[in-house]
Order: C-alpha cells, then structure tokens, then sequence
C-alpha cells in the first residue's frame, strides 16, 4: 500500500488503537487475515459518498462510507480504487442505507488486503473522527514527550569526558538499535547498540558510502535504506571532516527523526574543529617552536604551570585521548596509538578504565625529565596493577637528605659507571629494583621477556661486580640510581 505523499505534522494513528477504543465499536471484517493491525497507519479520517472517491484522496485515510451509492456489482471497482489513492482502511457504517456490511464489500477488501471496519448504529462519522483526532493528540503528547527527554539525554552525553561515545549510546538507546560514526574512508570509528536485523552491519556501511562518494562535489546529506524490516539511516556530519552517522532501528516511532537530527547537530558540533581562545593559544605555542623558541618561551603561552606530564594506558575508541584529557582538566593531549600523554596544571587523580603514570610538577625546562618520569611511573603502574603511579623524587624521605646532593651524585656517578654507557641496563636494573626483584613484574613493566630481565641483570651484577641479592647491595645501588 502507497505511503501517504504528505503527511500531516501530527504523528499516525494505529489501526490496533482505533479498534481497542471501545466507546467506538468498530471491528474488524476484512482485509487483514494475518497481517497486525499495529502496522496499519491512518493519517487522517476523510467522509465520502461518492462513486469513485478516487480523485479526492491523498493516501492514509479512514474512508468513511454508508455506501450510498454502492451496488454488488460496482464493489470491486471501488475497493480497488480506493486501494489505489492510499488509503489506510475503509469503514463502513450499516445505517441508514444497509442493514449489514454487503457480502461483496467484504470480498473485495479480502482480495485487495483493505482492512474493512463495520461502524455500528451508534456511532456516528463525526464520532469516528473525533476519536482519531484525539489519538492523535495523545500520540502527539507522548511524541513531544519522548522527543524532550531525548534532548535532554543527549545533551547530558555531549557533556560528559568522553562526548562522542555518550552521545552514541544514548541515540541507540532512545532508537533501540544500533549507531556507527563512520570515518570519510568507511571504517567504523565508533560504534554501539545491537544490530535490529541481520546484515545490518554491511548494509549501514554500504549507505554510509552514498553521502560520502570518494571525489564527489556535492553528495546527499542523508540517505535511507531498509533491510530484514530494519529502518537503515545514513547522515553526513558538518564541520568538513568527512564524518558520517549511520543508525539502525528495528521499526519507526514517532519523533525518531527529530532525535537523530538532534543527535546529528551535537556530533557535527563535537567532531568539528574549533579555534577558541585556548585553541589559539596552542597554535601561537606550535609555531613558536616551530620557528626556533625555546619550550620556556613556548610555554608561556599555555599558562603559568607547573606542568604534570601524565602517561596513560586505556581507552578503547579513537576519542580516548581527547576525553582523557578532558577528565584532567586539559587540551593538550597526544598518542601515539598505545600510549596517550597529557599535559596538564591541574591536580591528576584516577581515571575509570585508565592506568596512569605520572610525573612530578615540573616548570618548561623540566618537561622532558617529567615526561620520563611519567613513562616509568606508568610501566610501575602496570607490573603492580595498580590505577594510578606518581613519580616520587628523590630526597623525598628523611635518610637521604642527611647526604649532601653533590656528594650523592658523585657517588652515583662512580658507582654506576660500569653500566651508564647502557640506557637498557640502567633502567632494567632500576625498574627491577623498585619492584623489589620481581621478575615477572618487571618483564610486564618493560614489555621484555621475562629471561630478557634475568639476561640484563645478571650483566649488571658482572659489570658492577656486585652480590644482588644481599639487601645493602640493593640499598647501595637503588640509592645511586635515584641520584641519576
């Protein structure tokens, strides 16, 4: 059966709810065998006495009729273009000019799948209407209803750390099925909820490609589709990144397409570039480096610090960096696809789903040992399977500082000297240290086989000509390697 060409701004009528209104009394005769009554939309309700009402429907109606001018021998003709203008379902009352529903009427709608409604003596047309308009005015509330809290989850997702992720799972939440932010070469950047049909997955992404086309100047914005009863949507995001929105729903309710347009405005928004103050800020420092200044004088862009370098491990879509920045406090985040480093002024505490190392405040000058401090408070956080590491410095405990630092680095100095032309077996013999001789730890914290570990060690007891496993050897030796 057609859709209607225009449907009015008020959300359908089910023909399941007119027949459950029983101050109606309408039923059900013919037309629809098997198939659900739900499934059945009336736009609107439209009275008509004519021969061929052919010419005066626009599609979706109730047609009213008493079947003034209906005989026997015209009822195919006419359930057969009533059937062609759209209309939803035909009622048919039994007074004043027919006692019953003619036999032929209901042949005809039983041939041509037209759900035929017998309308009693008591219930007048204007009845019948009226009962749809004030469904449809339920309808209505409950669209607006749906559509409000919609907005307002929504809006709460584009709020959170991780934005674009919430603001994902709460449209496929609203839809009830499946969201995809595909990126402009079609791969799945992120995606959440569960597929309404099979071969939803393949043909979401296949729409996707319709609203961005490789070397297409002006593609659609949208496209739809539908497979195995699934309602299949692609949109194209602003903001020129290429980005697209698919979204797959298993049926179509009411206010469906005002929330994803919602959801459509807030990733747009979220996925494009800005250049706000801070942004500006950030670029003035790039290009200050990138002419020659110092990181002292570069800094001094970004704020006034100190700086806590933050390594961190986690997260599992491709805006994990930036919406772990987020959660610290700070824009300034990069990665390198394992690892994401943040810099950032702000007090660093827990992240859920992170493991963070991270480094002791630190001015400009001191960014890059703060960035190495971070990196091996993170390989710490990792073999003790602990969430969060700081960086301790050394001098922090009462019985170093009774040696003066000089005296202390020149000590360190003579005392490593074997092994300081060897970057790996000074940070093996460190790490494995501060794990307290663990070897499966330190394997885990230096990503190395744990024989690796026994390998380095054992040369770092030969070059230093030292017994590792008496306690004031270690002392000895950790002492130094604070000190370097």
């Amino acid at each position: 059966m057609p859709e209607p060409s225009a449907p009015p701004p008020t959300p359908p009528v089910s023909l399941a709810a007119l027949l459950a209104d029983g101050s109606l009394g309408l039923r059900l005769i013919a037309g629809l065998p098997d198939a659900p009554t739900d499934r059945v939309a009336v736009h609107w309700v439209h009275t008509s006495e004519m021969a061929d009402p052919y010419p005066y429907l626009l599609g979706g109606e109730l047609l009213l009729t008493a079947g003034v001018q209906l005989t026997d021998a015209h009822a195919e003709t006419y359930v057969r273009r009533v059937v062609e203008a759209g209309a939803a379902a035909l009622g048919f009352g039994v007074a004043p000019v027919y006692d019953t529903v003619p036999d032929s009427l209901v042949e005809a709608c039983d041939r041509h799948g037209l759900p035929l409604l017998e309308i009693p003596r008591r219930t007048p047309f204007t009845t019948v209407a009226r009962g749809v308009w004030r469904l449809m005015a339920e309808a209505r509330h409950r669209e607006l209803r749906r559509v409000t809290e919609a907005q307002q989850g929504l809006a709460a997702a584009a709020a959170r750390p991780d934005p674009v992720p919430a603001v994902l799972r709460q449209l496929a939440v609203r839809l009830g099925g499946r969201a995809v932010l595909f990126a402009p070469d079609g791969a799945e950047l992120h995606a959440t909820g569960r597929d309404p049909a099979p071969g939803c997955r393949t043909a979401l992404a296949r729409l996707a490609r319709v609203v961005n086309p490789p070397g297409a100047t002006s593609p659609p914005t949208s496209a739809t589709d539908t497979v195995g009863g699934a309602r299949l949507a692609a949109y194209a995001l602003g903001g020129g990144q290429g980005l697209v929105l698919g979204v797959a729903a298993g049926g179509r309710e009411a206010g469906d397409h005002t929330v994803t347009g919602v959801a459509v405005v807030l990733l747009s928004l979220l996925t494009a570039p800005h250049q706000g103050a801070a942004e500006a800020a950030r670029s003035a420092a790039l290009v200050r480096l990138l002419l020659g200044a110092t990181p002292t004088e570069a800094a001094a862009l970004l704020g006034p610090g100190p700086w806590t370098v933050v390594h961190a491990h986690g997260g599992d879509t491709p805006f994990a960096a930036s919406a772990l920045a987020a959660a610290l406090g700070s824009a300034l985040a990069e990665t390198d696809g394992a690892t994401v480093r943040v810099l950032t002024d702000r007090p660093v505490t827990g992240q859920a789903g992170w493991t963070l190392g991270v480094s002791a405040p630190a001015g400009p000058a001191g960014l890059a040992e703060a960035d190495t401090q971070a990196e091996r408070a993170l390989r710490h956080a990792e073999a003790t399977r602990a969430d969060l590491v700081r960086h301790r410095e050394p001098g922090s405990d009462a019985l170093t500082a009774l040696v003066p630092p000089e005296e202390a680095a020149a000590h360190a100095r003579a005392r490593l000297a074997p092994i300081a032309g060897s970057p790996a077996l000074a940070e093996t013999l460190r790490t494995w240290l501060s794990l307290h001789g663990s070897w499966d730890r330190t394997a885990v914290a230096l990503r190395v086989h744990r024989n690796t570990v026994r390998q380095r060690i054992a040369r770092c007891a030969s070059l230093l000509e030292a017994d590792l496993d008496e306690a004031d050897v270690r002392m000895d030796l950790w002492f130094a390697l604070r000190r370097l």
